[in-house]
């Protein structure tokens, strides 16, 4: 958790942006990304120094000409403007934009990158604010940057590439990585998951990834994330580096089409939440993803693609609108179908609608299945979250204090109310347990399968939940006529005994 005053800086480093006329956040972060990347770049000159002293031999692994010192960040955050300018932008940006032949995913997505910076004036002054925000030790910069990119999510429509992120936790948390897993988001955007997924690794698993074997499997071949947006990947590719993953699997692909079918089965967790809206061509999409399922529904084919994607055993947690829950089309039923009936699905938890607000009002659900090829489904679980923590309207405030936010905080009943995920987690846990004696009236239950296969596959909490009505007494007809009567004679009488008074009067 960074402190206010960081943010604070944070803060400074964005309205030096706005104020220079650089307001398109998705910009602001680029060139954030790219500034942190040239001042990482030192502390790698550092290493390799050290690396050099330490061993006698000569220095292997700088990122900058041995005669170009002046090219680091500690030496041009000096220069005057004018100089500093002319320096990063004519030398510096050309130098990380040649690293591309390196063995790096950060520096291939740095081949094309620019200086959108206008003047010298504003490039001092961001270098000098960026120079000032500590990123010393892991957890500093993870939580800088992370938020960094929660202020992409406050700048209006761009709110889309943020997921909540007490709900990523929440997924990952019940997923619960282990170290041998191979992780994969094909709609990776700022890599919000996949960074999730590391930090989980590092609380519970930290022995095993910082062994020999363990940690090249963390950093070269545990995550993996894909998306046809350049910007996205940099900043994605930019939040795995300061998260402390030296190599992950950040590339540009559109999960969805033809020519990326070559990694089927590959994958033992998937964690992702794909794009609902929009279609696609037949021509323009994978033919086996149409052989599952035949339909041009994005949120449809991206469960095409996650089966495909898995490997038998592997399991995956994703959002879905409500739609893929109880649509009527043939291809909604025959994917509900499938999950149930050839592999294992194991949950449905619904989300209220306003979790993805002010972008978005879509009501949504995380399925959880596992691919088997064989079934398995004996019954699925499911929760109704009717609060995440945060008022479900556009402002989405805090209901409760930080502490006691997102799926790990310990609640009381009152505080429950307000925030289900610690609930959400602990009772997923027991689904195969305790959570079996549950009355379908209750916040969660479990539903054999061959009730799912009673109402067609449908998958929506209400068509399986019971509501409870108050009992209400009714009084007999007769009372209820009598008592009428009453007033009616008690009416009749008020009304002859004004016309006696102003008769009374008149005269």
């Amino acid at each position: 958790m960074i402190t206010g005053e960081q943010k604070s800086k944070v803060n400074a480093v964005w309205d030096a942006f706005w104020s220079g006329g650089i307001s398109n956040p998705l910009e602001v972060m680029e060139q954030i990304t790219y500034l942190l990347f040239i001042r990482r770049l030192d502390d790698e000159q550092q290493l390799a120094l050290n690396r050099a002293n330490l061993t006698k031999k000569p220095i292997t692994g700088n990122p900058f000409p041995v005669d170009r010192t002046d090219l680091s960040w500690s030496e041009f955050k000096n220069y005057a403007p004018d100089d500093m300018f002319r320096t990063i932008d004519e030398e510096v940006f050309p130098l990380i934009r040649t690293m591309r032949d390196e063995d790096s995913t950060y520096a291939h997505f740095m081949k094309d990158a620019r200086l959108s910076i206008p003047n010298p004036g504003m490039l001092t002054k961001v270098v000098d604010l960026l120079d000032k925000i500590e990123m010393r030790d892991l957890d500093t910069k993870g939580d800088v940057y992370e938020y960094m990119l929660a202020k992409i999510a406050s700048a209006g429509q761009n709110g889309q590439f943020r997921t909540p992120r007490h709900i990523i936790k929440l997924m990952v948390e019940m997923m619960a990585p282990e170290p041998g897993d191979t992780i994969v988001d094909p709609a990776s955007g700022t890599c919000g998951f996949l960074v999730a997924a590391t930090e989980y690794m590092r609380d519970h698993h930290a022995a095993e990834i910082n062994s020999s074997k363990g940690a090249k499997h963390f950093h070269h071949n545990m995550f993996h994330g894909f998306d046809f947006d350049n910007t996205m990947l940099r900043i994605g590719s930019m939040n795995m580096l300061l998260h402390g993953v030296e190599q992950p699997d950040i590339r540009y692909r559109d999960s969805l089409a033809e020519a990326n079918s070559g990694d089927a089965g590959a994958y033992s967790l998937v964690l992702a939440n794909p794009p609902f809206a929009g279609s696609l061509d037949y021509e323009n999409t994978a033919k086996d993803l149409q052989q599952i399922v035949k339909t041009k529904k994005t949120e449809l084919l991206f469960l095409a693609l996650f089966l495909r994607l898995l490997k038998p055993g592997g399991r995956a947690a994703v959002i879905v609108p409500d739609g893929v829950l109880f649509g009527s089309s043939k291809a909604h039923k025959a994917l509900r179908k499938m999950l149930v009936d050839d592999h294992k699905l194991d949950a449905v938890v619904k989300l209220p609608s306003g979790v993805f607000k002010p972008y978005a009002g879509v009501s949504t659900a995380i399925l959880f299945f596992t691919k088997t090829n064989s079934g398995g489904t004996e019954h699925v679980w499911f929760y109704d979250v009717q609060a995440d923590g945060f008022s479900l309207d556009d402002k989405r405030i805090a209901l409760l204090d930080s502490e006691n936010l997102g799926p790990l905080a310990e609640l009381t009943n009152d505080e429950h109310v307000k925030n289900n995920l610690p609930d959400v987690l602990a009772r997923w846990a027991e689904r195969d347990g305790t959570e079996l004696e549950r009355e379908r009236t209750e916040q969660s239950f479990c539903v054999p399968r061959n009730a799912i296969e009673e109402q067609g596959y449908d998958l929506s909490l209400n068509r399986y939940k019971e509501i409870v009505h108050d009992e209400v007494e009714h009084r007999a007809p007769e009372e209820i006529l009598d008592e009428l009567a009453k007033l009616e004679l008690d009416i009749q009488t008020g009304l002859a005994e004004l016309r006696q008074m102003l008769a009374g009067g008149a005269k």
